[in-house]
C-alpha cells in the first residue's frame, strides 16, 4: 500500500516536520521508548531516504511521502532533553508548531494501539514535557503509540528501556505500519481524519 518517495499526489505543498522520540543507541533500538525512533526509520525505508545529515542535534532526512515534502529527525539528545533538538530544527527550517508532528510511545495505551491528538498536555511522558517545555506551546500533532506491558511490571522505567519480548514483535511492527498509515491521513486528509481512523484499533487491512 505504500507509495514510495518518487510517486506523486495532491499535495498541500506545505513541508511538515516529523520527528520521533528515543533515545540514541544501540542498546535502546528495540525498547518501547524508542517507538517513534523506529517509526521514522520506517518513513525512510519507504521513502528510500538517508538520515544523512544532523542538524540541531538531530539525525535528519528529507523526503516525499504520497506526494508530500516531509524531513524526518531523530533528536539525539536523548529522551528527557528533546525538546532542544526539536525547538531548534523548528527554527532552523523555518517552520511552525502547527507543521510539527511527533510521534512518541505511551505506557498509558495498550500494545498495538494509537492515540493521535493535535494538542494537550504531555501526560507524564518525559520527551512530551521537554517539547512543550521548549515550545512554549502544545498545540503540536502528536501519534501516541501504545506500548502498555501486558501485566504490571515492578519499574516503567527498566521496562520502558528493555527490548520487547520477541512475542511482541508481530504486534509492534503492525502497530509501526499504522503509525506510518496514520502520517499518511495527516499528510493528505488532516489531524481530524486521522484522529477518526486511528484513535480506535484497526488493521492494515482496513484502510
Amino acid at each position: 500500500m505504500p507509495e514510495t518517495a518518487g510517486e506523486e499526489g495532491n499535495g498541500s505543498g506545505g513541508v511538515k516536520l516529523i520527528v520521533g522520540l528515543g533515545n540514541p543507541g544501540y542498546e535502546y533500538h528495540l525498547t518501547p521508548h524508542n517507538l517513534g525512533f523506529m517509526t521514522v526509520d520506517r518513513l525512510a525505508e519507504i521513502c528510500k531516504a538517508e538520515f544523512s545529515r544532523r542538524q540541531s542535534r538531530a539525525r535528519v532526512a528529507s523526503a516525499r511521502f504520497h506526494g508530500e515534502q516531509i524531513i524526518l529527525a531523530k533528536p539525539q539528545t536523548f529522551m528527557n532533553l528533546s525538546g532542544i533538538s526539536v525547538s531548534g530544527l523548528l527554527k532552523s527550517l523555518d517552520l511552525s508548531p502547527e507543521d510539527l508532528v511527533v510521534i512518541v510511545d505511551d505506557v498509558d495505551l495498550p500494545l498495538g494501539t494509537l492515540r493521535i491528538r493535535r494538542k494537550g498536555s504531555a501526560g507524564g511522558h518525559n520527551g512530551l514535557k521537554s517539547v512543550i517545555g521548549s515550545l512554549e506551546t502544545d498545540c503540536f500533532t502528536r501519534i501516541r503509540m501504545g506500548a502498555g506491558p501486558e501485566k504490571p511490571v515492578d519499574g516503567l522505567v527498566s521496562y520502558v528501556l528493555t527490548p520487547f519480548p520477541e512475542g511482541n514483535q508481530e504486534a509492534v511492527a503492525g502497530m509501526i505500519e499504522q503509525a506510518v498509515q496514520a502520517v499518511r491521513v495527516i499528510l493528505k486528509e488532516g489531524v481530524e481524519k486521522a484522529m477518526n481512523l486511528f484513535n480506535k484499533k484497526v488493521s492494515v487491512e482496513e484502510l
